[in-house]
């Protein structure tokens, strides 16, 4: 019998480049067919053919809260009875502004956008017309949205495909691009006296996450601030996917490093399609209609997205659940890591908070180069097995898990369970 996933599925592909909106979701590097979700609560997603799931995908990062929270969807009924979009300013925007101006003390001021890549673009832009220089540093691995700027040594979708440069972006664009090793003080040294004239700035991942999760080393993040600060460059923190989920003001309220501009999204929409791009006002005022550097966009701001969001934060403000949520991810990495270690795979599973990935490697993933060195011959029959047993991981060796609020104790032990039995039967496929 054909499932109603694969039927979907059938359609799609007859109208939809791949049958999906975005790569990862085609399962190209597992395997097999994607299947759909007719609805989402909690930390459960239910298929179109009925099956329930255990999610640890959380939409890429921001269901925090779990899927379809009661405070959310009230935000949105409240919201969407005023009016879907008004193309004027509305009293959320400000509402927004404040909360994150408020939150993060590198912000000043914010400007609203529709997604993390226009976020990240158009930061880089605002650097570079307000250092008046062409070129910028991004870390190999480290994925910034899909702006032609970026796609050069992407992660995420771009890694999974095994196209970590897109078609389609000029050469001329690229060459203003320069990449760099992650958690390289030398590259970066080589790079500012090669080209530190004309570096408008550096952008990253503080803790990069869509290479799988990779962390800094001790002393790196500062370091990049300093020669920064020296050679006249902005530095960009995209905490996009580590904003408000690490901490309320994401990596920031980690470590003791203040970027120059903060890139955000995910969580600040409450699911729904949502981006912002802030710093100190010295610099934000270089934007139109104050300043000469263009950005618009007609749908910013848009009162359902900022509902959702505002709700959203103040559940994390009212709640402060980043305690319970790194104890609920320290319990899953410790059932991984004995059941590998019993079943004899050797692994690294970094984690931050309520993120971490699994990457099976005998030896430490600090960089780019190390993620393409792991035996991922390993992660496919592990996604199937897991999803077998009613758990969904992301779709891919090159990306994070999620944990959210929503993934009580009973939750918790039920996919130990299945993960570690997923385990135990593994067998690589070559």
């Amino acid at each position: 019998m054909t499932s109603a996933s694969s039927e979907l599925f059938e359609r799609a592909i007859r109208c939809i480049p791949g049958g999906v909106n975005s790569p990862v979701r085609a399962f190209r590097s597992v395997g097999g067919n994607p299947f759909f979700t007719a609805r989402a609560d909690g930390a459960r997603l239910t298929t179109v053919d009925g099956d329930e799931l255990i999610d640890f995908v959380g939409t890429w990062g921001p269901a925090i809260h779990g899927h379809n929270h009661p405070a959310i969807r009230k935000a949105l009924h409240d919201a969407v009875e005023k009016g879907t979009s008004f193309g004027t300013p509305n009293p959320l925007e400000v509402e927004m502004a404040e909360t994150i101006t408020r939150i993060f003390p590198s912000v000043e001021s914010v400007r609203m956008v529709n997604s993390g890549t226009e976020a990240t673009m158009s930061a880089i832009r605002l650097a570079r017309g307000y250092t008046g220089r062409n070129k910028i540093i991004k870390f190999a691995g480290c994925y910034h949205g899909h702006s032609d700027s970026l796609l050069v040594k992407a992660g995420s979708g771009a890694l999974t495909c095994g196209k970590p440069d897109s078609a389609g972006v000029p050469e001329q664009v690229a060459s203003q691009t320069i990449v760099l090793p992650f958690n390289s003080p030398d590259a970066l040294d080589a790079a500012f006296k090669l080209e530190g004239n004309d570096i408008a700035c550096v952008i990253l991942e503080p803790y990069p996450a869509n290479m799988g999760l990779v962390l800094p080393e001790v002393g790196f993040l500062s370091y990049l601030r300093d020669i920064c600060t020296r050679h006249g460059a902005l530095l960009i923190f995209d905490e996009v996917m580590t904003g408000f989920r690490l901490s309320l003001s994401g990596v920031q309220g980690i470590e003791s490093v203040v970027p120059d501009l903060t890139t955000l999204g995910k969580i600040i929409g409450g699911g729904l399609p949502v981006g912002a791009f802030g710093g100190p006002r010295r610099i934000m005022e270089h934007l139109a209609p104050v300043g000469p550097v263009y950005q618009a966009g007609t749908l910013s701001g848009n009162p359902l997205a900022l509902a959702a969001g505002l709700a959203s934060i103040q559940l994390l403000e009212q709640s402060n659940p980043y305690n319970g949520l790194e104890e609920s991810t320290h319990r899953i990495v410790q059932t991984l890591q004995v059941a590998f270690s019993n079943k004899g795979i050797p692994v690294k599973i970094p984690s931050c908070g309520s993120m971490f990935s699994v990457f099976f490697s005998d030896t430490d993933v600090n960089e780019y180069e190390d993620v393409l060195k792991t035996k991922s011959v390993w992660f496919k029959p592990f996604f199937h097995g897991a999803l077998k047993r009613g758990v969904f991981v992301p779709p891919s060796a090159y990306e994070t898990w999620f944990v959210s609020t929503a993934h009580d104790i009973d939750i918790i032990d039920k996919a130990c369970e299945a993960l570690a039995e997923t385990i135990a039967n593994l067998e690589p496929e070559y």
